[in-house]
């Protein structure tokens, strides 16, 4: 018989135990009946038990409760129907605990589900580790500027850059530093900022990972083009009023020369001459620097590119055929390939014609004292998933003090370089949102390439 009230059951369960131990007493009393007095005994201890267990029911209810906090475990239901109005409403409770803890945890999950979309979805490479380099954290953006697919050690990225391994584990709280890395084609500035906090007694570094290498090209770009500006401003101010006046006092000099030349002694013609010469460098210099410094104002008017969209087997055909004739006439071995060969590009072909022949005529002049000339012509998807393009050759090569300085405007290492070839070439890919690097080992191979 099931009782609805707790109270009720457990008065008739000591009922049943007194009278089951006066029977026990009246037996004991007969003197004959031990083995029935025995059955009785027996009833007697398992009736003991049943109460204990009974009213430590709600202990192992509370015992359940606690434990499924503990281990955060809040698919129960705790049933306890059948006992009572009290036990209904401990029932209440229990259940009501329960399911205010699952709205917490939903919605911890759901906060945390939030911040973890937002970490892998940012831009800005990540990373959160521990002073012994274990990670934490690394998101997506983080991965695809290594080139990887997990990270567990921080050491792990030495293959990478050292100096990146190096800064990462000794960067304190609040600081920063610029790495510079040389990935493959690609020249890499790494900003890196850290930040350190606790969580339940472990130490983490946050560490943001920027690339601001086109960043700085942009700076240093615009820079250059704010100085040309300005001196191509003030010299053309101040030499074309040089050159109209040695123009305009030579017309002059050559009319009183004629109109008064029986005037004139032998000395004075001379001292006419070398007026008159003296005018004309005046004018031949004055005009050349004003050809010179109009030539350097192209840095400041590259034209936008109009992008289209084409393939680079294409490109390249029209290359070699404009430089065919050249390369033969040098005895230059000339080698393209394109791999994928279906690789078709985004952006302003004629720009970018003008900056692979402007690289291919540099390097006819590389190899002009080389034996077996060779001129390599290559396009290809680096690792990063860009479309890279690029221009190999075997000539002198460019020692590294050098290297550093060619996109610099009016530097060049040619008797008759302008300077400007290459610094123009920069400003191209940098409007086509790309890079030009260069990598050269002397004697043996000089790179340039184009990423898009």
């Amino acid at each position: 018989m099931v009782y609805k009230s707790f109270r009720i059951n457990f008065i008739i369960r000591i009922i049943v135990l007194s009278a089951t131990i006066f029977l026990l007493f009246y037996l004991v009393a007969q003197k004959s009946l031990y083995f029935t007095a025995s059955l009785t005994f027996i009833a007697i201890i398992y009736q003991v038990y049943e109460i204990i267990r009974y009213v430590e029911k709600t202990n192992r209810l509370l015992k359940n409760f606690l434990e499924s906090i503990r281990y955060s475990d809040f698919t129960r239901n705790f049933q306890v129907q059948g006992l009572g109005s009290s036990f209904d409403k401990l029932q209440e409770s229990f259940n009501a605990v329960i399911t205010d803890f699952q709205k917490i945890r939903a919605e911890k999950e759901e906060h945390y589900f939030y911040l973890q979309t937002v970490i892998q979805h940012i831009g800005i490479s990540l990373i959160a580790f521990h002073r012994d380099g274990k990670v934490e954290m690394i998101n997506n953006a983080s991965k695809k500027l290594f080139q990887i697919s997990n990270l567990k050690m921080i050491q792990d990225l030495k293959s990478f850059s050292p100096d990146l391994v190096n800064s990462l584990l000794s960067l304190k709280h609040g600081e920063n530093t610029l790495i510079k890395v040389n990935d493959n084609d690609d020249i890499l500035q790494l900003a890196v900022y850290a930040t350190e906090f606790k969580i339940n007694n472990r130490q983490v570094i946050l560490v943001s990972i920027k690339n601001i290498q086109y960043e700085l090209e942009e700076q240093e770009i615009e820079s250059w083009q704010k100085l040309i500006r300005v001196l191509t401003h003030e010299i053309m101010n101040s030499i074309t009023p040089i050159s109209s006046l040695s123009t305009t006092l030579t017309t002059i000099l050559d009319d009183f020369g004629e109109n008064n030349t029986n005037r004139f002694e032998e000395q004075d013609l001379e001292t006419l001459n070398e007026v008159k010469m003296a005018l004309e460098t005046i004018h031949k210099r004055s005009s050349g620097l004003l050809h010179f410094v109009d030539t350097y104002r192209n840095l400041t008017k590259i034209p936008k590119p109009n992008f289209s969209i084409f393939q680079v087997q294409k490109l390249f055909d029209n290359i070699h055929r404009l430089m065919e004739e050249e390369i033969k006439r040098n005895g230059i071995e000339c080698e393209i390939s394109i791999n994928p060969e279906s690789i078709e590009l985004s952006a302003d072909e004629q720009l970018i014609e003008q900056v692979l022949i402007n690289l291919i005529k540099n390097s006819i002049h590389a190899v002009e004292h080389t034996e077996n000339p060779k001129i390599e012509l290559k396009a290809y998807m680096n690792t990063r998933g860009r479309i890279s393009i690029q221009v190999n050759d075997n000539g002198q090569g460019i020692i590294k003090e050098v290297l550093d300085k060619v996109f610099i405007p009016f530097f060049t290492t040619k008797p008759k370089g302008s300077g400007i070839g290459l610094s123009l070439s920069k400003q191209i890919l940098r409007l086509h949102g790309g890079t030009i690097t260069a990598h050269s080992v002397p004697d043996e191979r000089t790179s340039f390439t184009l990423t898009f």
